[in-house]
Parts: structure tokens; C-alpha cells; sequence
């Protein structure tokens, strides 16, 4: 038998997103199947609501579960939806 280590795939299981600019007291909390949004003003807090929703649009253009897309394409498709 062979003691070999296996290189483990690196998979996206989720993204976090923490807003840390709310002073009002408010709890804001989104989640989706993919991510986590916590915190942040009202305007920080729906910015992030929105950069999540184009990421996931494209995501499903390219027909992945956010499991099934390499670490990198996670990282360039949230790249790309935060400047819209």
C-alpha cells in the first residue's frame, strides 16, 4: 500500500459579508443559499444585497453551484459584481 497524500480540492462552501459602518442600531441580516450579509448602514447593507444578487446571476450564467466554480472564478465574479 502506498502512503500517499492526495492533494484536497479548495472548495467555496459560502461568503460573509460584514458591513461595519452602522451607527443607527439597526440589525441587518441577508441571507441567500450562498451568502451571509451582516451589519452595515442601510446603504452599505443593500449594496452588499446587490453585488450578492449579480454575483449569483452570474454564477447561474455559467451554470455552477458556487461548490462546483474554482476559487479564483469565486474571486473574479465578486470582483466584477462589486463594480457594477
Amino acid at each position: 500500500m502506498h502512503n500517499r497524500l492526495e492533494k484536497s480540492k479548495v472548495e467555496v462552501v459560502g461568503l460573509l459579508g460584514v458591513g461595519l459602518d452602522g451607527t443607527d442600531n439597526q440589525k441587518r441580516i441577508t441571507q441567500s443559499e450562498q451568502f451571509l450579509l451582516i451589519g452595515g448602514s442601510a446603504e452599505t447593507h443593500e449594496r452588499m444585497q446587490e453585488t450578492a444578487i449579480r454575483f449569483e446571476e452570474a454564477l447561474e450564467k455559467r451554470g455552477k453551484t458556487l461548490r462546483e466554480a474554482e476559487p479564483q472564478e469565486v474571486m473574479d465574479l465578486l470582483r466584477d459584481a462589486q463594480r457594477k
